[in-house]
C-alpha cells in the first residue's frame, strides 16, 4: 500500500511525525495474576481434572499396564522399538538440545543504556530490556489452552527472575572493575550494599495475553494493551507502524526512525528531512544519532504542562532545542505534528472504532496494527482518486 500511494505522489518524506497510541489488547487487565495466584490456578484446575477422571475410570488409577505389556515377550517387543526409535531420532537430530537448566547471563554494555547507568536500578531495568528483545525475536504465539497459558504464564515470571539475577550479577561485576570506560572512577567494590535476591518470581503476568501489559495516558484510566507507534508523513500517510509493550514513548525515537527508512527504503524512496516528536521521545543520545544521519530532529525537552526547564536538563543540546522551537520556523515546523498524526489515529479509533485489538500477543497484534495501518492508507489513496477524477 505505501508503494502504491508513493506512485500516486501522495508519500512526499519531507516532514514525518512520530508518535504513539494505547490500544486495549484481546485480554481484561483483570486477568492478571502473580507467581502464586498462577500457581494456585494450576493446581486447582489439576485436582479438577484428577476428580473428572476419577469419575470416568472408578477405582482404577489410570496408570495400569496396556494389554501389550503384561507378558515377558510383550515388554521384549515394546523396550526393543523403543530402542530403535530413539536410535532413529539422535540420528536424524543436527545438534544437542539446549541445557535449560544452565544459568542465565545476559551481556549489558552502559554505553548502550536508554537510561543512565548509574545505580543497580539501571542495570534491572536494562535486563528487562533485554529479556524484552529476546522475547520480541522469538515471537511465541499464545497458547490456546487455558491451562497452557498457565503454565507459560508461570515460565516467563521465572525467566523474568533469572534475568533480573543475571542483571545484578552484571552490575557487581562491572562495578569490581572499578573505571568505567571514559576513565571516570566509581565506588570501591568494597563501599557495594549487598544485594539480597528474590527467591520468588515477583510483578505481574497476564494468562490471556502474556505479551501485553498495564499501559497508561495522562488522565485517563489504565488499560491493558500496548503502546501503538506510527510515523506519518504530512499528507497523513503511514509510513511505519510498530508495536511496543511500554507505555511512555521515551527511547522508540531511534527504532522509528529506523523502522521509517527502512520502510521508504523498500518503496525506493530517502530518508525523511526532519522528524517531529512530542517531548515523550525526547532522548539526547538517540537524538544525536538520528541528526548523525543528516536528519533534522524537533523534539521540545519540556512537557507542556511545565513551566520551566527540568532540573539538569540545561546547556548543550537541550538549550539549542530550546532555541531552535522559539524560532518562528522551528514553531511553525513543529505545529505541523499534532494536524499530521493526531488526525489519523482520531480516524482510526474514533470514526472506524478501532480500539481493540483481536488477536493475541506481540508478534500478531503487530501484524495486525501494520494490517490497519496498510487499510488507512488505501482510504487515503481511495479518497485521492475520487478527488483526482472529480476534478
Amino acid at each position: 500500500m505505501l508503494g502504491l500511494c508513493a506512485r500516486a505522489g501522495l508519500v512526499s518524506v519531507g516532514v514525518v511525525a512520530i508518535d504513539g497510541t494505547k490500544m486495549s489488547a484481546n485480554a481484561s487487565i483483570n486477568a492478571n495474576r502473580d507467581f502464586g495466584q498462577i500457581a494456585r490456578e494450576i493446581l486447582a484446575e489439576a485436582a479438577e481434572i484428577d476428580a473428572r477422571e476419577d469419575e470416568l475410570y472408578g477405582a482404577e488409577r489410570g496408570d495400569e499396564l496396556p494389554e501389550h505389556l503384561r507378558t515377558r515377550e510383550g515388554r521384549r517387543k515394546a523396550l526393543r522399538e523403543a530402542k530403535e526409535r530413539l536410535e532413529r531420532e539422535r540420528g536424524q537430530a543436527s545438534e544437542a538440545p539446549a541445557d535449560d537448566d544452565a544459568p542465565v547471563a545476559v551481556q549489558l554494555d552502559p554505553a548502550d543504556f536508554v537510561t543512565r547507568p548509574d545505580g543497580r536500578r539501571a542495570w534491572v531495568r536494562e535486563g528487562r530490556r533485554a529479556l524484552d528483545g529476546q522475547r520480541e525475536r522469538e515471537a511465541r504465539p499464545i497458547p490456546i489452552d487455558r491451562t497452557d497459558r498457565l503454565f507459560e504464564a508461570c515460565r516467563r515470571l521465572e525467566e523474568e527472575l533469572d534475568f533480573e539475577h543475571a542483571a545484578h550479577a552484571a552490575y557487581e561485576a562491572w562495578r569490581a572493575r572499578g573505571i568505567a570506560a571514559d576513565g571516570s572512577r566509581r565506588m570501591a567494590p568494597g563501599m557495594l550494599k549487598p544485594h539480597e535476591p528474590v527467591l520468588a518470581p515477583t510483578g505481574l503476568m497476564n494468562v490471556t495475553d502474556h505479551d501485553s501489559r498495564v499501559v497508561r495516558t495522562h488522565g485517563q484510566p489504565p488499560l491493558q494493551g500496548y503502546n501503538a507507534q506510527m510515523a506519518v508523513t504530512d499528507q497523513q500517510v503511514v509510513v511505519a507502524a510498530e508495536i511496543t509493550t511500554e507505555s511512555p514513548d521515551f527511547g522508540h525515537l531511534e527504532p522509528m526512525v529506523r523502522a521509517t527508512r527502512r520502510e521508504l527504503a523498500a518503496v525506493e524512496l530517502g530518508d525523511p528531512e526532519v522528524v517531529l516528536g512530542d517531548a515523550g521521545y525526547w532522548h539526547r543520545r538517540q537524538i544525536e544519532a538520528v541528526v548523525s544521519d543528516g536528519i533534522q530532529v524537533l523534539v521540545p525537552p519540556d512537557a507542556g504542562l511545565r513551566t520551566g526547564p527540568r532540573p539538569g536538563w540545561t546547556g548543550g543540546l537541550y538549550d539549542f532545542m530550546r532555541r531552535v522551537l522559539a524560532t518562528p520556523a522551528g514553531r511553525g515546523l513543529y505545529r505541523q505534528r499534532q494536524v499530521t498524526i493526531e488526525p489519523v489515529f482520531g480516524q482510526i479509533k474514533f470514526n472506524r472504532q478501532i480500539r481493540r485489538f483481536q488477536r493475541r500477543g506481540r508478534a500478531a497484534c503487530r501484524s495486525e496494527w501494520r494490517l490497519i495501518a496498510a487499510t488507512h492508507n488505501l482510504l487515503k489513496l481511495h479518497s485521492h482518486r475520487i478527488a483526482a477524477a472529480t476534478a
